[in-house]
């Protein structure tokens, strides 16, 4: 048995040695990939006076040629999450509002109730 401890001991140093090595190399490969798309950025900047097909794009995060379904289910998720009954803002409820209607051709000459 006194011939075994100093083995047992080196046996899970090497094991720390090796996981550390894996350790550091997987770190190491992790910092060297590209960075990916999935982080999104947001649109930086106030309304446009009149709202135009690419703000209103911006807002819903669709493209402007996206066909009509996908701008109502990208309005629901967008209103889902900024409605005023749920704590969300009247005025961005608003401009979301004129985003799908401007992308569903539905466009009202006076813009946004604020």
């Amino acid at each position: 048995m006194e011939q075994a401890t100093p083995f047992i001991a080196g046996v899970a140093v090497a094991a720390a040695a090796y996981a550390g090595k894996y350790g550091i190399q997987a770190y190491q490969a992790f910092k060297a990939r590209p960075p990916t798309a999935r982080l999104r950025k947001f649109y930086e900047g106030g309304f446009q006076p009149s709202m135009t097909r690419r703000e209103a794009s911006l807002i819903l995060g669709v493209r402007e040629s996206t066909p009509a379904d996908k701008v109502k289910e990208a309005h629901r998720r967008v209103m889902v999450a900024n409605h005023p009954d749920a704590g969300g803002s009247h005025y961005l409820a608003s401009k979301i509002n004129e985003a799908k209607d401007v992308l569903l051709g539905k466009t009202k000459t006076g813009g946004s109730a604020f």
